[in-house]
């Protein structure tokens, strides 16, 4: 493997989360680095609702948005963040065809922060994005985008077998010469 860095090479979406508690300055500095990722015109698109399990509504809203396959795992994580991203420039009032990119990279610098303080954060697309609008009040001016479940990795053996199965399944990537046109 050519070398990356370490941060890159270890992040992985477990599914097999502690239900420890995430400190807050580490929940703080997860926010901060999606704050400093890039975007165009400085736009900052991305938007967060952070759900801390026992501490506020959120996390049971997020969680009831989730379909029942990651229910199983995800009510594990101390923490699920519904990401968004506004659709609109806010200097030009226009369609930002940038949003959900931009939106992306902030997600990708929570990644590299969490993997970096020892967390593990698992992205999902297995919602309902109508309750997430709903339950959240969410207008048409924003991409709901996804669900990600944040927390630190559990002990395997806690979990029913289909699940040690998928955590343990091998981490695969396309090779370079796959992924260039």
């Amino acid at each position: 493997m050519s070398h990356i860095h370490q941060v890159i090479r270890e992040r992985y979406s477990t599914v097999t989360f502690s239900s420890k508690q995430i400190e807050e300055e580490k929940l703080v500095s997860l926010l901060e680095a999606a704050r400093w990722a890039p975007s165009a015109f400085n736009e900052q698109p991305w938007r967060f609702i952070v759900g801390v399990k026992g501490k506020d509504e959120n996390y049971k809203k997020i969680y009831d948005c989730l379909m029942e396959a990651n229910q199983a795992w995800a009510k594990f994580a101390p923490v699920l963040v519904l990401t968004i991203a506004s659709k609109n420039s806010s200097v030009t009032g226009k369609p930002n065809r940038f949003s959900q990119y931009d939106t992306g990279m902030a997600v990708g610098n929570i990644l590299a922060q969490a993997t970096s303080l020892n967390l593990y954060a698992h992205q999902m697309g297995g919602f309902s994005i109508s309750n997430a609008k709903e339950f959240f009040e969410i207008g048409d001016e924003y991409d709901v985008m996804a669900v990600m479940a944040i927390g630190y990795k559990g002990d395997i053996d806690l979990f029913p077998e289909y699940i040690q199965e998928r955590e343990l399944k091998e981490r695969r990537r396309k090779s370079i010469d796959k992924i260039l046109m």
